[in-house]
Formats: structure tokens, sequence, C-alpha cells
């Protein structure tokens, strides 16, 4: 059970291979990441790497006395620990293969998929591009980018709302992603407990569509705040709806000065030459996020 929301049960989830078949989550111990493939090298998940961050998550056990001789004691734990050393690990072994990883997050049918579909027929045979699917349940995502050829894993949560480190761990293992590739996570469709969860990623995208109203950034502050690229989706039904772009990314940048908007439509491709743009450019994103300050309750710390 996630401690951050009380949601998932480990043992409803679920991670396919690359054919489609699911298999329920191995424990940690069971599946120990060994990524021994024929790359002319190895690589253990396991391995310190030089730019991992540094998580020492000390505990206070403080101790104080109220008047009637009670004793109070203050415990500070961040329970995050266990997924941010995990998230530490993937990012080196992302970063140690040169592969970037983007985790692309956003509410319920904000057009992630509808996005990765035409991303990937975009840069067809220009990047090597996997994908990794997060889903409560189905693979009616991952049948979508299995359509465009390119190899996809299913994650089904369950009763999870996100996905976690642990997840994508296990993911990277039947994905099995190149040396220099590119990879997406479309992780489960919520606009609260993802920014939680470091994944090990290389950069964050966050998507939003027209339909859904330009106060999102005030409403999901963590999620904008943990932002690398904001997405506004569904460009074109903004003459029939009523959505303020500006206003939106005014909002965003309030939060997160530094963030990058951009405003498209995944359906009729407008807008789309910036977004793969944003892509070439970034090269060195995992570089960039190894050497940053951990993304510990979706705050740049």
């Amino acid at each position: 059970m996630c401690a951050t929301c009380g949601c998932g049960d480990d043992a409803g989830t679920r991670v396919s291979d690359v054919d489609g078949t699911l298999h329920p989550l191995a424990a940690p111990h069971e599946h120990p990441h060994p990524h021994d493939h024929n790359h002319g090298h190895e690589h253990t998940h396991d391995h310190e790497h030089p730019h991992d961050h540094e998580h020492p998550h000390d505990h206070d056990h403080g101790h104080s006395h109220a008047p009637d001789g009670r004793t109070i004691i203050s415990l500070e734990e961040n329970l995050l620990a266990k997924n941010d050393l995990l998230a530490a690990r993937n990012r080196g072994w992302l970063e140690g293969r040169g592969i970037r990883a983007f985790n692309v997050m956003s509410s319920p049918g904000a057009g992630k998929t509808t996005l990765l579909v035409r991303t990937i027929r975009e840069l067809a045979g220009e990047l090597d591009i996997g994908v990794i699917e997060g889903d409560q349940e189905t693979s009616l995502d991952a049948d979508r980018i299995r359509s465009t050829g390119r190899p996809v894993i299913q994650i089904n949560t369950g009763a999870g709302c996100h996905l976690d480190a642990g997840m994508l761990q296990r993911a990277l293992d039947a994905l099995d992603p190149a040396p220099g590739s590119t990879v997406f996570i479309e992780n489960v469709g919520n606009l609260v407990c993802p920014a939680l969860f470091d994944l090990g990623e290389s950069a964050r995208v966050v998507v939003i569509s027209v339909t859904e109203g330009d106060d999102k950034p005030q409403k999901y502050p963590h999620m904008f705040l943990a932002a690398d690229l904001v997405i506004i989706n569904k460009a074109d039904l903004l003459p029939y709806v009523e959505f303020d772009v500006e206003r939106c990314v005014r909002q965003a940048r309030r939060l997160n000065p530094g963030v990058d908007v951009l405003t498209l439509s995944a359906t009729t491709g407008d807008g789309m030459d910036g977004w793969l743009e944003w892509i070439r450019k970034n090269p060195h994103l995992a570089a960039a996020a190894a050497g940053s300050a951990p993304r510990s309750g979706g705050l740049r710390v």
C-alpha cells in the first residue's frame, strides 16, 4: 500500500512482457534487475552511481516531556525513502546507458496516448523509442502504442493511482531499452500522486487539455512544481471552450519560473514541431537530472 495516499495493492500490480503477457509484480529480492544483456558490457541495477542523489533521511527521534509526565515522542520519517533510493538507482542505470526517460503525466483523457502515438510516428527512423504504459487496468493504451511498431510494456497498478520507482525498475527489465534510446513513461492518469513519486526519469512532462479549464496549476501545484515541460493539448478546441492560455501559463510560471510551456494539438498536429524540437534539443537531460537535487514530494528543493 502507498504510504502517502493509501492506494494500491502490490499483489494486484502486473507488468507485461514485450509481447503483452502480464505477470504479477515480483518482490524486489525475487527480481534483482541484473540487466546482463548482449550489449557488449554488463550493468547491474544495484550498482552505485557517482551522480545518484544522496538521501540521508535522518530520523529525528526527539523526546520531550509534558507537564503531566507523559512522554511525547516526535518521529520525523521520510515515507518515500525506499522509493527515492530505487529512483536514484534507476536514474544511475539510465544515465550509464545514455537513455533518456520522459515521465509523461496528466489527468485521465488529457491526450497522453494520442500525443505519444503521433510523436513516435513523427520521429520514426530518427529515435529508437520504447514506451512504458501505466494504467489501473486494461492494455488499451499499450495496444495503441504497439500499433506503431515500437516496443511497449504495460503496467497495471490495480488499485494504485500512480507508478513508483520499483514498478519502473521491473518494466525496464522487461523493455530492455538499447543504449542511447528514448523511453516514454505514460503514468497513470492523475494530477496528484504521480507528482510525489520520483521514478528516476530524466524529465517530467505534464499534459493538460483545454477542456479541463485554465486553473489546473492553481488546483494542483505540486504537479506543476515538478514539471520540466507543460503541454497544453487539444488547442484545436480553443474556439469552443473557455480557456485562457496566457492565464494558465502565468499560473504555471508563478509556481515554477523555469518551466517550458507549449500549446499544441496532438490530434491535428498543430504545434507538434515545438514538442519534437524540445525532445531533440534535450540530449543531456539525464545527466542534468542526475546532478540536480532529489525530487521529494513533487517539489524541487
